[in-house]
This record gives C-alpha cells, sequence and structure tokens, in this order.
C-alpha cells in the first residue's frame, strides 16, 4: 500500500463546490488503495482577508496574535473537507499544524521547520482514515506558540510531512496542470514541462515561478521526495520534480539546455551610495540586514572610483521587507560613513534557467539579444551555473519574458496553458 500526500492550494478550495470536487479526488486515490494524508490552503483569499482585518484593527499587530489570526483560516479549510469526504462515506479526521506534529522557530509570520512529529498523522491514516493537516502554520519548539511558515507555507508543510511519513509522492494539486516553460498567465504560448530536476526548479523557483516555492524543492530534493504538480481542476497529468526521470516511469532523455523563464516583481532595489571601499564595509551593510531577519537576492558593487575611494553597493529584497531595511541602514549611516540610499520598487527580475547552458556557448549571448531586440534595458546582472537573471523595469517584464521565451523555441506550437483558477497557484 501506497502513502501519498497531496496539498491543495487555496484556489482548488476557494468556495463549497471546490472542497467536494476535492473531496471526490482525494476519496478516488483513497480507492485505489492508497494511504493518504492532504495538506490544505485557506480557502481563496481568506489570508489575505484576514491580513487585511488586521491592519484595520492595528497598524502593527504583534506577531503571535498575527500567527494565531491567519491559521484560522486554514482550520476552516481542513473541517468542511473532513466533513466533505465523511459525506462520501470514508472516515476523515482534520489536524493543526501543531497536532501534526510540525515544529518550528519562533520566528512569527516565517517560521522554519525544525522537526516533524507525526505520530497521530501514522496512527489516523493506519486506523483507515483520510488525515487532513492545516497547511502553512506549526508549533514553536520553545514557547509552544502558533506560528506560521510564509510564503509557500503549505507546500512546505506537505513536503515535510512527505518526508517524515516515508511517503511515496508528494502531490502538489494547483490550478495550473503543472510547471511551464513560463508564466501561462504571462505567456501564452508556454509549454508544460513532463520532467524537470531538482536543481532547475530551485532556480526557477527562487528566481519568480510561483507553482513551487523554494523552500519546498529545497526540502524535497534533501529528503528525495518526488514531487507531482497537477491541476486540481483537470484530470491531466502533470510535472514531476525528482531526481531521475525514469523514477516515474519516463523515458530517460537528456536534460533540455534550457529548463524555462521565471520573472519576479515582487522585490525591490536598494542602492547604498558611497560606501567606503576598504575591508569591514559591506560585512556592516549585510550584518545589519541580516540580523533584521532578511533575505537578499542579487547583489551588485560597483568599481571604486580612484578619485573618491567610494562605491555603490546594490542589492534586491523582497518589496515587503523595503521599509524595514531602510531604517535599519540609516541607524548605521554615521558608522559606516556611506553618503545617501536610494530605493527603487519599480523593478521587475527575469531569469533563464537551465542545467544544459552549462556546455552550451553562446546562451548568455542570446539572452541578451533577445532583451535588446525587445527594447529592454538591463540595471542588474547576477549569474550561476544554471540561470542567468537580469533586473529591469517592471514596466517591461512581460515584453520581456514573451521575447525572451520565443528566441530560446520554447514556445508551443499547440494548445494555449490554461489557468483554471486565474491566479496560478
Amino acid at each position: 500500500m501506497s502513502l501519498v500526500v497531496q496539498k491543495y492550494g487555496g484556489s482548488s478550495v476557494a468556495d463549497a463546490e471546490g472542497i467536494k470536487r476535492v473531496a471526490k479526488r482525494i476519496v478516488e486515490a483513497k480507492k485505489n488503495g492508497n494511504q493518504v494524508v492532504v495538506v490544505v490552503s485557506a480557502m481563496g483569499d481568506t489570508t489575505d482577508e484576514l491580513i487585511d482585518l488586521a491592519a484595520q484593527v492595528s497598524p502593527m499587530p504583534a506577531g503571535r496574535e498575527f500567527d494565531m489570526l491567519l491559521t484560522a483560516g486554514e482550520r476552516i479549510s481542513m473541517a468542511l473537507l473532513a466533513m466533505a469526504i465523511k459525506n462520501l462515506g470514508h472516515a476523515a479526521q482534520s489536524f493543526t499544524g501543531s497536532q501534526a506534529g510540525v515544529i518550528t522557530d519562533s520566528v512569527h509570520t516565517k517560521a522554519r521547520i525544525i522537526d516533524v512529529t507525526p505520530g497521530r498523522i501514522r496512527t489516523s491514516v493506519d486506523e483507515g482514515n483520510i488525515a487532513i493537516v492545516a497547511g502553512f502554520q506549526g508549533v514553536s519548539q520553545d514557547k509552544k506558540d502558533i506560528t506560521t511558515l510564509g510564503r509557500g507555507g503549505s507546500d512546505t508543510t506537505a513536503v515535510a510531512l512527505a518526508a517524515a511519513l516515508e511517503a511515496d509522492v508528494c502531490e502538489i494539486y494547483t490550478d495550473v496542470d503543472g510547471v511551464f516553460t513560463a508564466d501561462p498567465r504571462v505567456v501564452k504560448k508556454a509549454r508544460k514541462i513532463d520532467w524537470i530536476s531538482f536543481e532547475d526548479m530551485l532556480e526557477l523557483a527562487s528566481s519568480g515561478s510561483k507553482v513551487l516555492l523554494h523552500r519546498c524543492v529545497e526540502y524535497a530534493r534533501r529528503y528525495n521526495i518526488p514531487i507531482h504538480v497537477r491541476s486540481s481542476f483537470s484530470g491531466l497529468p502533470g510535472t514531476w520534480v525528482s531526481n531521475e526521470p525514469h523514477a516515474q516511469g519516463a523515458q530517460k532523455v537528456e536534460q533540455a539546455i534550457i529548463s524555462g523563464v521565471a520573472h519576479d516583481t515582487s522585490e525591490a532595489k536598494v542602492t547604498v551610495v558611497g560606501v567606503p571601499d576598504k575591508p569591514g564595509e559591506a560585512a556592516k551593510i549585510f550584518r545589519t540586514i541580516a540580523d533584521g531577519q532578511i533575505n537578499i537576492d542579487m547583489i551588485v558593487q560597483n568599481v571604486s572610483a580612484a578619485s573618491t575611494g567610494l562605491t555603490d553597493i546594490s542589492f534586491t529584497l523582497p518589496k515587503t521587507d523595503g521599509r524595514k531595511v531602510i531604517d535599519a541602514l540609516e541607524k548605521i549611516k554615521p558608522t559606516v560613513g556611506f553618503e545617501s540610499l536610494r530605493y527603487d520598487d519599480q523593478i521587475a527580475k527575469i531569469s533563464l534557467v537551465g542545467a544544459g547552458m552549462k556546455t552550451n556557448p553562446g546562451v548568455t549571448a542570446a539572452f541578451f539579444e533577445a532583451l535588446s531586440d525587445a527594447g529592454v534595458n538591463i540595471e542588474l546582472i547576477s549569474t550561476s551555473e544554471i540561470r542567468i537573471s537580469v533586473v529591469t523595469r517592471a514596466d517591461d517584464v512581460g515584453e520581456a519574458v514573451r521575447a525572451v521565451h520565443t528566441a530560446f523555441g520554447l514556445d508551443s506550437e499547440t494548445d494555449e496553458a490554461v489557468v483554471y483558477g486565474g491566479t496560478g497557484r
């Protein structure tokens, strides 16, 4: 008997009809002889509505109470889904994140999973139940407070449970038919990818692909948990994310040169102007940012001006952390001695990803030529062995992504990509 962990996003359980449709799919998996554990997100826009409600009550809600509020959305979904499954004649039990044994650190609103002790879940499925777990949440190891996991938290919950339960597969159900070569909302001719390696998926996820989040893929790679990304709105096969394509019976072929094009408009750019070009100054800047629990992405330091001995350092980070970073850096201005700060939240990051580019010359040239032909100006550049990322104006992102997608022969010749729920998640 196989153990399958399934995760359903908010668009899949957006209303009562969606919940009943999902319940039927879960029961079908159970009828096929599987033990089934389900992780569910909050219904539709519930989390956003709770965030807006909190903002009306308090401009700066305490992290502990904010997490307590946000977890209500997933608890509603899990209870309703368990009811729908029982209505179909099958046993189901719902569990909060803490009841499921998801143990985290104490960083509210973006906690990280430390351990998963799924004893109650194992007992439930062994007794013949379908276990329904609230995603996006856990309990802190020290204070036993309720915590939330931040962006992609339900995906991460699902993979973490799959690893702890030694599941055969983690199925991520969303409102698209799999992972595409670009965001199907922007590129209508995007092609569905049948199989993609953890390595390439990590780069796509960290570059803005919204189907899977970076933390989820990182966890799956660490514990070698195959992920199957599928749509809950259709019965079509999706995209397998794993180490080896033949692990799912797929024919093993040479990996494509380019896996896809990702874009991200959720970042802002900060430039620290006039930093003294001497050892330790950059360290002070980035230590301050790190102490604020803020992740940064691309970093570029200009060549020092010989006449002044000063340089500029630019980096990108989530827009939501922009104010926090500016305030933190202003406090150390007298210590570091930089001249000023510039903040720009009208940027977009565009990334070309593919393990094949390591052994194929000309990829970088073709990428920049495509952007040039589309009239797109480049502000920052960052590369890895299998990724090239650039920062452009936010207004240019659609044109840039479509131009690069076409230039590398990724356009589909047949059906247009479908986003069933309208969000791409």
